[in-house]
């Protein structure tokens, strides 16, 4: 998809992002910790609706346990945004480098992302609101192995959905797609696109990454689960075209090793999504996404309202 041009709102906040990002990642973790408390502490950032999520998905928690979870939500969750503004300069050859050398993210299973890639026509990454999501745009930089990555920047394609604030919509666009300047991407979808695209792509082999694990939107099919011990209504998002079309699907786990480091392994699901029902798709994604969880509980976005009626 063509890039719409910025006004001038959008090109100076986008140059101060920018200017901000410049500055190394340590900085940027140290705002961090000002911001996690002022959210935590001070503002009390979506505290009830935090809690309740996490209260709900992990009974088994002491209410000691909670609270602790719920803070080391509230710094993951300055460092995501932070990062963000980080990678947001990191465009152009020196930029690419830097992300490189700074190893924020690892990618742990490059030979079998390769094996996947080749044998399928294209591949649906399904991922979530975990680890870094929007470091994504760095995906080629973080093959630190011999062997090289098959995929290319010009065959990803981004899913995303259209925030409500056109200015910040475009802003978080520059900051996720930094990386990807000059490379031939061209792939950022909003979702109302994204059937027209896959069709019109169909004899092309592509990278879709999806983050579906929102709270179905508009009119969007969706179906019930039990997820995290609670009756979850999802959607099915981008299963619904790999089935379509024999996609190969994969889910995209994020780890946190440590602060400001990441790894993502690509775990397969199928590697011919039409020999399975939309539903059956997002059933594995939600148990290992669940999976996962019970592993690194701060990790996700608690604090938006996945269980709304």
């Amino acid at each position: 998809m063509e890039k719409k041009k910025m006004n001038f709102g959008e090109k100076l906040m986008a140059s101060l992002v920018r200017l901000l990002g410049r500055l190394p990642l340590g900085f940027h973790h140290a705002c961090a910790d000002v911001i996690a408390w002022f959210l935590g502490s001070v503002l009390h950032y979506r505290e009830k609706v935090l809690v309740t999520n996490i209260a709900r998905s992990f009974p088994e928690m002491k209410y000691d346990e909670i609270k602790k979870t719920a803070k080391q939500f509230y710094r993951h969750f300055a460092d995501i945004y932070t990062e963000a503004v980080w990678i947001a300069a990191c465009h152009g050859e020196k930029g690419l480098k830097r992300i490189h050398d700074s190893h924020i993210v690892e990618l742990t299973n490059v030979e079998e992302i390769n094996r996947f890639y080749e044998k399928v026509p294209s591949v649906m990454l399904l991922s979530s609101h975990t680890g870094n999501w929007e470091l994504f745009g760095g995906f080629q930089e973080y093959n630190y192995s011999a062997e090289p990555l098959l995929i290319k920047k010009e065959e990803l394609t981004v899913v995303y959905k259209e925030l409500h604030s056109k200015l910040w919509n475009r802003v978080i666009e520059e900051m996720r797609l930094a990386p990807l300047e000059d490379s031939g991407f061209c792939g950022y979808l909003e979702t109302g696109n994204i059937l027209r695209y896959a069709v019109q792509h169909r004899n092309q082999k592509l990278l879709y990454y999806f983050i579906t694990d929102q709270h179905p939107y508009g009119n969007a099919a969706r179906f019930d689960l039990e997820f995290m011990h609670q009756k979850t209504k999802a959607m099915f998002g981008g299963t619904s075209l790999a089935c379509k079309f024999g996609f190969g699907v994969m889910y995209l786990r994020w780890e946190i090793v440590e602060r400001g480091k990441y790894r993502m392994t690509f775990v397969p699901i199928c590697e011919d999504a039409s020999k399975m029902t939309p539903e059956e798709v997002m059933r594995e994604f939600y148990r290992l996404l669940e999976e996962d969880l019970n592993k690194q509980p701060w990790d996700y976005l608690w604090t938006h309202k996945r269980w709304k009626s």
